[in-house]
């Protein structure tokens, strides 16, 4: 019997290959609206950062956010993702 596959995702601010239940998922909903999912069962465009506000802080400087969900972040916005991953760790 072989194992069963772990799925592997990267995270935006580190780059590292981690796998996906370790990581965060950054969600833009079909409304546009871009949230910390902390279940990874929201619906929408995903992409996945560590559990930590350093990654984050990372991710949100160099644009990556932006470019994986295709969408721009306002300065509100990206203070509320700050807030909640603090809240989360």
């Amino acid at each position: 019997m072989t194992q069963k596959k772990i799925p592997m995702r990267q995270c935006l601010g580190c780059r590292e290959m981690k796998p996906k239940r370790e990581l965060v998922r950054v969600v833009r909903s079909p409304e546009g609206e871009v949230s910390l999912d902390l279940k990874g069962k929201a619906p929408g465009r995903g992409a996945y950062i560590c559990h930590s506000s350093g990654c984050l802080k990372k991710a949100l400087k160099s644009s990556a956010i932006q470019r994986a969900l295709e969408v721009t972040l306002s300065p509100e916005l990206t203070e509320k993702l700050e807030e909640q991953m603090e809240a989360a760790e």
